[in-house]
């Protein structure tokens, strides 16, 4: 299956204008397409399958199958929902399959160096992503031993006390010899001053979760219009 190139993609004003050429073979309007959703289809399947490299996958398959079916398209819906629905699609159904394959795993003990020995074991496919968790739970508490630093002399420590050593509040009054009230008024203090420092942080970094640009873009794209036997825009 050729691609051939007809007028700018640029010139289309409508999702209805960019899915006829799509349809009628301009690559360029393909690639304008996938570089504007890319990340909006690659966020979506990455939620579904929780996998890097079962969203790319997803996300691939999705275009080539919105392709087929692009002269379909009546603009009843953006182009960029119609595409979306068939990401859930496609990644619900490879969902399904992973659950599937999972569910055929034998329950019974194999020697080590049997054939019929899976590649990887029941608990092993499990826990396959542990490792990415203690990353991120180790980034977590970077994080939060960060924002601790940054409270106040008397806040910290009565955090620190009250929180981290689940000391009571007369304990740490005893400790730090002020009257109880104190304590917990500076506890609460404390308390408000790190949520809304991390809430902070963490809208500054939601933007940016699980971001798709650079190389991976360049990929799906490549990959799409390789499949197609499309040339790229010059």
């Amino acid at each position: 299956m050729s691609l051939t190139l007809l007028k700018p993609a640029g010139a289309a004003s409508t999702d209805a204008e960019l899915a006829g050429r799509i349809a009628a073979g301009d690559s360029e309007a393909l690639h304008t397409l996938m570089r504007r959703c890319n990340q909006t289809l690659y966020r979506t399947a990455r939620s579904i399958l929780r996998d890097d490299a079962d969203a790319e996958e997803a996300v691939q398959e999705a275009y080539f199958k919105a392709y087929r079916v692009m002269a379909t398209f009546r603009g009843d819906a953006s182009l960029t929902t119609w595409l979306t629905r068939i990401v859930i699609n496609e990644s619900k159904q490879r969902l399904r399959q992973r659950e599937r394959r999972l569910r055929l795993v034998p329950l019974v003990d194999f020697p080590a160096d049997d054939p019929r020995l899976p590649e990887k074991s029941m608990v092993e496919a499990a826990i396959g992503s542990l490792p990415e968790q203690f990353v991120l739970r180790a980034q977590t508490r970077k994080l939060l031993e960060y924002q601790i630093d940054q409270l106040p002399d008397a806040f910290r420590t009565v955090f620190m006390l009250r929180a981290v050593e689940e000391m009571t509040v007369d304990e740490v009054a005893d400790c730090l010899d002020i009257p109880s009230a104190t304590v917990r008024t500076r506890y609460f203090r404390a308390r408000a001053l790190l949520r809304k420092a991390l809430e902070r942080e963490m809208s500054a970094e939601l933007n940016g979760a699980f971001s798709f640009a650079g190389d991976r873009c360049d990929r799906i794209v490549a990959a799409v219009m390789a499949r197609l036997g499309a040339s790229p825009p010059r």
